[in-house]
């Protein structure tokens, strides 16, 4: 089975009650360097997921952005070339040194635990906010949500992927789709089987966290891929008529207090 889902098995997808957590680092620490060099090569992120993130972020010349989950800094690098001011972020150290190692001190790297964020970036003092595949590992995102708020200008987007909600719900034996379930996945990297642990939330609760955190939805899309003859045909015809990622871009509100 592969990230990119096209083969997942029932008998290797499984739900789980939400207070059964275990943290995405572990996942990440354990593999750094092979999803490293993976991800940078596989058609799912490279010729789906982030073009479609940095289509939804726009124009960045000038513009103080935040990456979360950066891990390897291969989207990093294209926030930069964009003409961003990158501060990149990931919970896993070894990751933040892979990043380092391929950007130099053209971005600026901290170690950030997503579930405990704390202080990332001074009041107001971030244009967007870029969340590529990972606000899902987040079992409680609600404090996470606050702090972009915070660290966000007035005006200022947050973009994210996600897993598609609907997927992880018809892939399991459809238990009770309005709950916040975790989702244990087995994924074939290059050979390496690894089982990950991520949080299907349902539409409601997702877009519902957004509004109480002080932001307004701006664009929801479910994108179909266009014909690529670089794209494994089953792996093309997965992408063009099954929900794979769900994308949202939500504006940043003036804060009230």
């Amino acid at each position: 089975m592969r990230l990119d889902a096209t083969r997942r098995d029932r008998r290797e997808f499984e739900i789980g009650p939400y207070d059964e957590w275990m943290p995405a680092t572990s996942l990440f620490k354990d593999h750094a360097d092979i999803y490293a060099d993976w991800s940078a090569r596989n058609p799912v992120n490279c010729r789906y997921d982030r073009p479609t993130i940095l289509r939804l972020a726009g124009e960045l010349a000038g513009k103080s952005v935040l990456e979360l989950g950066c891990a390897a800094g291969v989207l990093t690098d294209q926030l930069l070339q964009q003409g961003a001011d990158v501060l990149a972020v990931d919970i896993e150290p070894h990751m933040i040194e892979l990043a380092r190692q391929r950007l130099g001190i053209r971005a600026r790297f901290e170690t950030v635990d997503l579930e405990h964020p704390g202080t990332i970036a001074p009041r107001h003092s971030i244009d967007v906010v870029i969340a590529s595949l990972v606000l899902h590992y987040v079992k409680d995102w609600s404090p996470l949500l606050e702090e972009l708020h915070r660290c966000l200008v007035p005006g200022g987007v947050l973009v994210f992927s996600l897993h598609h909600p609907i997927t992880g719900w018809l892939l399991s034996d459809r238990t009770d789709y309005h709950r916040t379930e975790l989702v244990s996945e087995v994924w074939d990297w290059d050979g390496v089987s690894v089982t990950a642990e991520s949080y299907r939330r349902p539409f409601s609760a997702i877009i519902g966290d957004l509004r109480r955190a002080g932001f307004a939805i701006d664009v929801v899309e479910e994108p179909v891929i266009e014909a690529d003859a670089a794209i494994d045909p089953e792996l093309l015809h997965s992408l063009r008529t099954q929900p794979f990622f769900l994308y949202v871009r939500a504006v940043n509100l003036p804060h009230t207090s």
